[in-house]
């Protein structure tokens, strides 16, 4: 389908979703310099040129992920239920705590006293994996596949969603939070870098520090999304018989789900969940989404951006 320079129509739309996005962030959110950063990003691509313009639609999902999960500042879950602190601690120790030194201990609380330098790193270097390998997935479906990259962003997109649902049936807090606060409710709270300070430290930046600073929602425990991207990611590798990057993928997912207990921002139950998460979203995107009016719609969407 032939790509027209800058079509009325549609630009249209994109000036019309950029005012009520700024409108939005004004009145509701608060604006902040990562919103006109995006709000560029978005311009700088759909101006720049016909492939740039491409690469900003074809994204749309993530931009839309992006959206929903910044927009949660507006309703935290702790005002929505109650936050579990105890109940998900008391559950991984029963089910995966062990003695040492002679007392049962929680994994996490095993590594909060049991850290190396070289795990510290290595710990930070695949938690920092979770969404660049997923983007950078993306883009090189971008030019390889593109109804396979609408496939892989709108399952990505429908992962956070369930997720995000669930964050509000049942806020919980992270390891970090009963290490630092006890089961004592401070919820009014920054989010907490916990054993990644030990990755910034080391490296002598503060990049985990200023991450988890503008956290969208602290109690956001479970289920871990974190253990959930890589999931989806690896899945359409293996689909689309990619050996190589599923090898790669393997590896990475390995790595975030033991980051996530070895920095104290998960419990192994968490993972579980959010691998669960992952797996009944990929089951309902496979028998129930592409088997639906959606299919069509992503079929003439792949036209638009190719």
């Amino acid at each position: 389908m032939a790509f027209e320079r800058f079509p009325k129509k549609e630009t249209t739309i994109v000036l019309g979703l950029t005012v009520a996005y700024l409108l939005w962030t004004s009145l509701v959110l608060g604006l902040r310099p990562d919103h006109i950063a995006f709000v560029l990003l978005c311009f700088g691509l759909y101006f720049s040129s016909a492939t740039s313009r491409k690469v900003m639609l074809a994204l749309l999902f993530f931009a839309i992920y992006w959206f929903i999960y910044d927009s949660m500042r507006a309703l935290p879950n702790y005002e929505v239920n109650p936050v579990h602190v105890q109940q998900p601690y008391d559950f991984e120790k029963s089910v995966f705590g062990f003695q040492s030194d002679g007392k049962l201990v929680t994994p996490n609380e095993y590594f909060a006293v049991h850290m190396h330098p070289v795990a510290d790193v290595l710990s930070g270097l695949f938690y920092l994996c979770w969404v660049p390998v997923p983007l950078a997935f993306a883009f090189w479906l971008f030019f390889k596949d593109k109804r396979m990259l609408l496939n892989f962003s709108l399952c990505f997109l429908l992962v956070n969603i369930f997720g995000f649902m669930l964050y509000y049936a049942y806020p919980a807090a992270a390891p970090w939070y009963v290490e630092l606060h006890g089961f004592q409710e401070n919820f009014k709270i920054p989010g907490n870098e916990a054993g990644l300070a030990n990755f910034d430290r080391i490296l002598g930046v503060n990049l985990f520090h200023s991450m988890y600073a503008k956290n969208a929602n602290v109690f956001a425990a479970i289920p871990s999304l974190h253990a959930a991207y890589p999931l989806i990611t690896l899945y359409f590798a293996v689909k689309m018989r990619l050996r190589l990057a599923s090898f790669v993928f393997l590896v990475i997912l390995l790595g975030i789900w033991a980051s996530a207990v070895y920095s104290r921002h998960h419990y192994i139950l968490d993972v579980l969940l959010g691998a669960a998460c992952a797996v009944a979203t990929i089951l309902i995107f496979e028998k129930v989404v592409l088997k639906s009016k959606v299919d069509k719609w992503l079929q003439r969407y792949a036209g638009i951006i190719s």
